[in-house]
């Protein structure tokens, strides 16, 4: 195989697999999100709050049922693709994802979402410049991971060059980040948080952490959580015990003069699928 090209038969199926990782993650929320979202009902005190999560599993239910997005804002694509030695690298490989993205927008549907950023022309397919914000990492197999980021929760998403001597003021940075967000992001939200790398590293770490499951949370995370809880913003801003089901967290080495954090926030529909490519 050609280092520069991909066969026409591993075209078509990256494509195919795109297109399908990304109807999975928009009408089937994963399996760990659900059972947090109804663990949190369970222990939820609020009747008001307790509502709004049984509006929230019957709305699952329905997208399930009618084989249709979870939730109108379909969000943009962001593609996570993992690539065995075998397959190469190139531009052919990418183009094949750009396709799936316009084929599960024709098919799924997807809300065309994606514009330019002055112009706020809209490319009706979910791609454009820069989009979909493809992620490459080498691993074992051929793997493609989606995760939708929806507007109202990423508006909601900061970042801050702390100092090192400002490491205990990392729960106040993540529980203000929220409290700024109230309910703007469809509360119950699950955050990912970055710590550590650079400036743009971080951003990536913080969304890297919305792909960890979210059914067990380290004592860290379970302190951040706790924070971000005692809010008590609730569901859709409502009031109400939980204002967070989640908080992850991924770390990387910094510098020693300083401390990178980013908090990506994701509404309660945290959408995620994989889909492995079999060759």
């Amino acid at each position: 195989m050609n280092a520069n090209a991909i066969d026409q038969a591993l075209y078509h199926t990256i494509v195919q697999a795109t297109c399908d990782a990304i109807r999975q993650a928009q009408i089937f929320l994963p399996a760990d999100v659900k059972s947090a979202i109804t663990n949190a009902m369970e222990r939820e005190t609020s009747p008001v709050a307790k509502g709004e999560f049984h509006n929230i599993l019957a709305n699952l239910s329905r997208a399930e049922a009618l084989k249709l997005p979870i939730c109108q804002d379909t969000g943009v694509p962001v593609i996570y693709l993992t690539i065995p030695p075998e397959v190469p690298y190139c531009t052919a490989l990418l183009d094949a994802v750009r396709d799936g993205v316009r084929k599960a927008t024709r098919e799924v549907p997807l809300r065309p979402n994606v514009v330019d950023p002055i112009s706020r022309e809209n490319t009706l397919d979910n791609t454009g410049v820069g989009m979909p914000s493809i992620h490459v990492s080498p691993g074992h197999q051929l793997a493609i991971t989606v995760l939708p980021k929806g507007a109202g929760a990423e508006n909601m998403s900061r970042i801050a060059m702390l100092l090192p001597s400002e490491k205990t003021s990392i729960p106040k940075f993540v529980a203000e980040t929220m409290l700024i967000a109230g309910g703007r992001p469809c509360p119950p939200v699950i955050l990912g948080v970055g710590i550590g790398g650079t400036f743009d590293q971080v951003a990536s770490l913080a969304k890297e952490a919305l792909l960890l499951p979210v059914d067990r949370m380290d004592p860290f995370e379970q302190e951040l959580c706790d924070t971000v809880n005692k809010l008590g913003i609730g569901p859709m801003g409502l009031g109400g015990d939980t204002t967070a089901i989640a908080v992850k967290v991924k770390r990387a080495s910094c510098h020693t003069a300083s401390l990178p954090v980013a908090v990506n926030v994701q509404c309660w529909a945290s959408r995620r699928a994989t889909v492995v490519v079999s060759r």
